[in-house]
């Protein structure tokens, strides 16, 4: 199997290490957070934790795709990662990135990065509404999103688990992760609202930030508000009609 790997300059000199983790990655490393969709491990390299995503091998078509015509996802945030830091946008520091193929297909992908201590992330914000200064932080993130908006930086994974908090005595900093989904252009008013869809299904969570996002950009808060809202029922709608889908298509499989 080849091997492509890039690893960030400042780590040059740990190349060996770097290596031991993806090719041992399943034998070593502690697991972190969420398994379901791809593999997540810490690993220790001097006084730095390291955070390894394994992204899962993909099907036929994609392997043929990220072969031969497109980015893998470890490359995007790898690349997408440097970009960020290039506007002055939070993100965990990029480390590396390896990727590994056959002649004719693409297999397994890892992006490296350093792991953030984060107090809390946006999701906590959905549940949790009596945290200490909870409308301060939302409005920082508001300002935060109004800021990537500002920068030409679409984040198409905006949603809860996506953006890490550190608080730091009121001196809110925000890290964006899970970044292979990204674009980079100026964005209409329309765009940047739809951009706040899949955060919340809490009505009081859009008013926030549907006043933030007006103060920020001088837009009427109405017409934020509105459009946001709507934004906001149109994802969720769509989100349960696929749920319902999956469910009624699990049904039939298993009444076969």
């Amino acid at each position: 199997m080849n091997k492509k790997k890039q690893i960030q300059k400042e780590f040059s000199n740990q190349v060996d290490k770097l290596d031991d983790f993806i090719l041992n990655f399943d034998t070593k490393g502690t697991p972190f957070g969420n398994q379901d969709r791809n593999s997540l491990k810490l690993f220790k390299l001097g006084d730095k934790t390291l955070n390894v995503k394994s992204f899962r091998i993909p099907n036929l078509i994609n392997q043929v795709a990220y072969k031969f015509f497109r980015k893998s996802k470890a490359q995007r945030s790898f690349e997408y990662a440097n970009k960020l830091i290039e506007l002055n946008i939070g993100t965990p520091q990029p480390v590396a990135y390896y990727e590994f193929t056959t002649p004719f297909l693409f297999k397994k992908s890892y992006y490296i990065s350093a792991q953030i201590n984060d107090d809390l992330t946006y999701r906590e914000l959905t549940t949790d509404f009596n945290l200490p200064n909870y409308e301060s932080i939302l409005r920082a993130f508001t300002r935060f999103t109004f800021n990537l908006h500002e920068k030409g930086i679409h984040f198409l994974d905006h949603s809860p688990g996506n953006t890490l908090i550190e608080l730091n005595n009121g001196d809110y900093k925000f890290y964006l992760v899970d970044l292979n989904r990204m674009e980079f252009k100026p964005l209409d008013f329309e765009t940047r609202i739809k951009n706040f869809a899949r955060l919340t299904i809490h009505k009081s969570m859009i008013e926030i930030m549907s006043d933030e996002y007006a103060k920020c950009s001088g837009e009427d808060y109405k017409k934020v508000f509105n459009l946001m809202w709507h934004e906001t029922e149109a994802f969720q709608e769509k989100f349960h009609r696929k749920k319902r889908l999956k469910k009624k298509l699990k049904f039939w499989k298993s009444a076969r």
